[in-house]
């Protein structure tokens, strides 16, 4: 590999990384994986390894040269290998999640094909979905082990315990934490400088995200752990940048209407939770994609709102 195409594959790879917040940055990509490194030495080789894989899947299958560039076939692919080396178990899971970063990249590709006519991106749909049945194979496959800290649980035997320490410090930062399952102030204190080094605007509008998440949570009585741990918060800093930024378009209230966009991935939050407490999975950035496509879907028909 020559010089010219090893840049290629670093700045591709890294704006791959970043693409997972909506940004495309490399330098952004770089301090993103900084931060997961710095919580996990293993969680940071899986990243940037599921992200080269997700960008020469896309390069070698022949997709848009300018969309792999942009790092549009990394980020779905950086969150499968994630997810996947996190929530399963045996000595061969990291093969599995590296596995399952190739795949991603494919699916992104029928995504992308599926939903052109829509208009409406694809988000990490791709990613969810497959995390969601490659969890589910353990129950068929020996091959697979999920980890036993996804356990099914009956909703007939589920009590809402809201009680806990209130801790704002951890929920300021642990919300952008957990868009890469992080649960480290220093790693989310990084996770904000990468989004502030790509746009002061994009900064900002993550803190008013996770903040909305925060005061909608509390309001509504979520349970306290689960609010300061960023687990409320995440989907909302997501929807935050694709509605009110990214994917704006011509509206002429943008921040109002991510902010109501914010609020709402609480309340999709906890239904998507608990709907999948029966098969143990866990909700990963399904509120996000549901909040975020109705919005843009909205402004289809409404395009001021």
């Amino acid at each position: 590999m020559n010089r010219d195409s090893l840049k290629w594959l670093l700045a591709s790879t890294f704006k791959g990384i970043s693409q997972v917040i909506l940004i495309e940055n490399a330098i952004s990509g770089f301090i993103i994986l900084a931060a997961i490194t710095i919580a996990s030495v293993s969680l940071g080789a899986v990243t940037l390894l599921s992200a080269v894989i997700g960008t020469l899947i896309g390069k070698i299958g022949g997709a848009d040269g300018e969309s792999v560039n942009h790092g549009l076939y990394g980020y779905n692919s950086v969150l499968t290998g994630m997810a996947l080396s996190l929530f399963l178990s045996g000595d061969d899971r990291f093969f599995i999640a590296l596995v399952g970063a190739a795949i991603a990249s494919v699916f992104t590709a029928a995504m992308i094909h599926f939903m052109r006519r829509t208009g409406i991106p694809v988000l990490t749909f791709p990613f969810i979905v497959l995390t969601w049945f490659l969890l589910l194979t353990t129950y068929r496959l020996v091959s697979f082990k999920i980890s036993p800290n996804l356990t099914p649980q009956s909703l007939s035997n589920w009590t809402l315990n809201i009680k806990g320490e209130t801790d704002w410090l951890d929920g300021a930062v642990n919300g952008i934490g957990q868009i890469f399952f992080l649960d480290n102030n220093l790693s989310g204190v990084l996770l904000f400088i990468a989004v502030f080094w790509a746009g002061w605007r994009l900064g900002v509008y993550a803190i008013i995200g996770n903040a909305a998440a925060l005061l909608t949570s509390y309001g509504l009585g979520a349970e306290h752990h689960l609010i300061f741990m960023g687990l409320y918060g995440y989907n909302a800093i997501l929807t935050m940048i694709a509605v009110a930024i990214v994917f704006k378009e011509n509206a002429k209230y943008p921040l109002i209407t991510g902010i109501i966009a914010a609020c709402l991935t609480v309340p999709i939050a906890g239904s998507v939770v608990t709907w999948l407490l029966p098969y143990g999975l866990p909700a990963l950035t399904m509120p996000f994609v549901l909040c975020t496509w109705l919005f843009l879907a909205a402004r289809k028909v409404m395009p001021r709102f």
